[in-house]
């Protein structure tokens, strides 16, 4: 999504490109575990992942220990996905949402930080330690 890219050049924010870089048809976990794995070791704060529905790059991703990959459709969630959730990755549907959503969701993702309060962090605790059991 060329669009992603220019709405994060436009607020001049850093990013690295994991691809794909052709609308051929690919093998999605590959990028979306690379992508992933630059967020869990911390070469990448926050990670935006985009396929045709958003689920194949989330389950994909959330298969990373430290990953809390968030399958959004509206803002709303993208919202949440971060206050509540201290999602660190937000997956969109290309083919599920139009452009304009997309980059809303981004911009509110990007700029929502976690409530880290009470039950929220107890949650986000209990979700890091699943990832210790594995």
């Amino acid at each position: 999504m060329c669009a992603v890219k220019s709405f994060l050049d436009s607020k001049g924010l850093e990013y690295k490109d994991f691809g794909t870089y052709s609308a051929d048809s690919c093998d999605y976990p590959e990028f979306g575990v690379r992508a992933a794995r630059s967020v869990a070791g911390g070469e990448c704060e926050i990670g935006i992942l985009v396929c045709g529905t958003g689920i194949g790059m989330s389950i994909a991703a959330n298969k990373i220990p430290g990953i809390r990959a968030a399958l959004c459709s509206d803002t709303f969630s993208a919202e949440m996905a971060r206050c509540h959730n201290d999602a660190n990755m937000i997956a969109l549907g290309a083919r599920v949402i139009d452009e304009s959503l997309a980059l809303s969701m981004i911009g509110i993702f990007l700029d929502t930080g976690f409530d880290g309060g009470g039950r929220h962090s107890r949650r986000v605790n209990m979700l890091n330690e699943l990832d210790e059991s594995r």
